[in-house]
């Protein structure tokens, strides 16, 4: 187990926040012995949260150009057939992964092959639950074709507690099945856009691992 590079900021500045908080109760309490280990414990349980939240697993991916893999860790909250409006301008199977802020945040590419798209978009900071997050909020939109000319879109969709979406991808450039392409700090969501007649291999409310578990088949 790693720390993503995302995170030593956050996390340097969690510890001298936490050492300033402990050192600030240790002077001004120091007959308060249960408030002080109340306040230790609380501040420890913090940077554990925080350390926690940039863990870079290990993880073993196999590449198949058949398969479209899940680009995050989390859990599946939308399976529905929708209008794409922005890019492809037809109708696609949309499948959403909601991301706490236990879960790994690492974003990976479900598909191989070459960046058609890429467009930031601010926005609003909805919960990351919320229809209307995939269109109001902070969000990137990003469309991979394969070498067999299959585009799938995919979003990082900011949610109320993720402040900074961070992406390592460009127009124009190739990327591969299962790398990093970017990530999401705190909570938020990916929506992953599909050709109609692909073949799904996941239900609501599955548990879903990112560059792991198969999201769906292409036909």
């Amino acid at each position: 187990m790693t720390i993503h590079k995302e995170g030593y900021t956050s996390i340097a500045l969690c510890l001298l926040f936490v050492f300033v908080v402990d050192a600030l109760v240790h002077y001004y309490l120091p007959d308060y012995a249960i408030i002080q280990w109340i306040i230790y414990f609380l501040s420890f349980l913090l940077f554990v949260i925080v350390l926690q939240f940039f863990r870079s697993p290990a993880i073993s991916i196999k590449l198949d150009e058949k398969h479209v893999l899940c680009p995050a860790d989390g859990k599946v909250v939308v399976i529905e057939e929708v209008a794409e409006t922005e890019f492809l301008k037809d109708r696609r199977i949309q499948v959403s992964i909601f991301m706490s802020p236990i879960n790994v945040h690492i974003n990976r590419n479900p598909i191989s092959g070459v960046v058609k798209f890429f467009k930031y978009h601010p926005g609003k900071y909805l919960f990351a639950w919320d229809p209307k997050s995939s269109t109001d909020n902070e969000r990137t939109t990003i469309v991979v074709e394969n070498k067999k000319g299959v585009p799938i879109l995919f979003r990082q969709i900011a949610g109320a507690l993720a402040r900074r979406i961070v992406w390592y991808i460009r127009e124009g450039g190739e990327v591969k099945q299962g790398d990093e392409f970017g990530f999401i700090k705190f909570g938020s969501r990916v929506d992953v856009f599909l050709p109609l007649g692909t073949k799904v291999n996941v239900q609501l409310n599955d548990v879903v691992k990112g560059g792991i578990t198969v999201l769906a088949e292409l036909g």
